[in-house]
């Protein structure tokens, strides 16, 4: 099939490029001709929220990426939904995370279909996003009216989409893929050395961007236990803070934890994302709510035990007590397990756990979930 990825790609960073990357290159693997559409500009500099949205590495020399959508020049999105128009792709696949995105990806979702060949699909981390704002509704029904059908990652948003009024078109859902392009496993030790890190103390790892509904907050109240004190662990902040580091740098003096906590708060390169992964016992992930989470699947290619919350769709890829935990959003939950998971040795057992159910979180299985919505009827 001629494919078109539309979303985050080089020279953008971040997660959902590379999702998209990987994705591109799954349908490579398949034997289709792809490439991705990404954004001249995402977003506005005062929506953004980080330090800046381009990345510093070298961009990926084996895939096909046109930088041309403008987010917020329709003149942008009459261009690129024209041409894709004319060149008659069989399937063009929108990222969609963000009712801002709707009125671009809808006006290009549009003027593709107009040929009468391609096929349009939405891949729909969120429709109901994680912080509202008015106008979300209409933005987002816009482009999901646009599309022929959907592939969600979570049952979540698959009942989600259904309560927005979308339930009579197809719609899949296929757990998200593993991130297996971060690179192979690394001993501990290997890890721990490259962050400079000694190996006397244990580390739970706090990663990605920092945002309110990640519950660190929560966390760092968890971490306040007076049983966790006792116990010689530190937790790693790795990530950058997209909203204002002041209230849980407040917590931090609060609560005495200084000594306990590793910041590396800001943007975490590909490049060493292994090593924090690697270094940490168990993953930590204490939203508030939640839809899918590509840290887990980061968790699950370097094989690390994790602590999810049990919001939205997070725990449905988290079997409880095999994996890992699944816990209320409340610091006294979460500081039971931790203490649990060190008590009772469960690294080794979690490990076997997760090589175990790793096996289900296939790139080519999301492929084919593509292609199949795509003509369903």
């Amino acid at each position: 099939m001629k494919v078109v990825i539309i979303g985050p790609a080089y020279p953008l960073r971040g997660g959902l490029a590379t999702y998209n990357e990987r994705l591109a290159r799954a349908f490579r693997e398949a034997g289709d001709e792809v490439r991705i559409v990404t954004f001249s500009l995402q977003y506005p500099n005062f929506l953004f929220p980080g330090q800046t949205q381009f990345s510093t590495e070298a961009g990926p020399a084996d895939l096909d990426i046109e930088v041309s959508l403008n987010s917020v020049n329709p003149l942008s999105w009459v261009r690129v939904g024209r041409k894709l128009r004319a060149e008659r792709p069989d399937l063009v696949i929108f990222r969609f995370w963000l009712p801002f995105m709707g009125p671009a990806l809808g006006t290009v979702a549009r003027l593709v279909r107009g040929n009468g060949h391609t096929r349009v699909v939405a891949i729909t981390d969120n429709v109901i996003p994680h912080e509202k704002r008015p106008g979300d509704g209409p933005l987002t029904r816009y482009f999901l009216s646009a599309c022929d059908g959907f592939v969600t990652m979570s049952r979540s948003v698959l009942k989600d989409l259904q309560n927005l009024g979308f339930g009579r078109k197809p719609a899949l859902y296929r757990p998200h893929p593993l991130y297996d392009n971060f690179g192979p496993l690394k001993l501990k030790s290997e890890a721990l050395a490259a962050l400079k890190l000694p190996g006397t103390t244990g580390y739970l790892l706090f990663f990605g961007f920092i945002r309110a509904y990640k519950g660190l907050d929560i966390m760092l109240e968890a971490m306040a236990d007076k049983r966790i004190a006792e116990l010689p662990i530190k937790l790693i902040i790795a990530g950058e803070f997209y909203e204002d580091a002041a209230p849980y740098e407040e917590l931090i003096r609060r609560y005495k934890l200084e000594d306990r906590i590793i910041r590396a708060t800001d943007f975490i390169p590909n490049e060493k994302v292994v090593d924090y992964f690697c270094a940490a016992d168990l993953i930590v992930q204490p939203y508030k709510n939640a839809t899918q989470s590509g840290v887990s699947q980061i968790a699950y290619h370097f094989e690390r035990p994790m602590l999810v919350t049990d919001v939205g769709g997070l725990a449905e890829l988290i079997p409880d007590g095999v994996v890992g935990y699944v816990v209320p959003p409340t610091p006294g939950a979460i500081a039971d397990a931790v203490v649990n998971f060190y008590a009772e040795n469960h690294e080794a057992a979690f490990e076997v756990g997760v090589r175990e159910q790793k096996k289900q979180f296939s790139w080519p299985l999301m492929v084919a979930a593509l292609k199949e919505v795509a003509y369903l009827r």
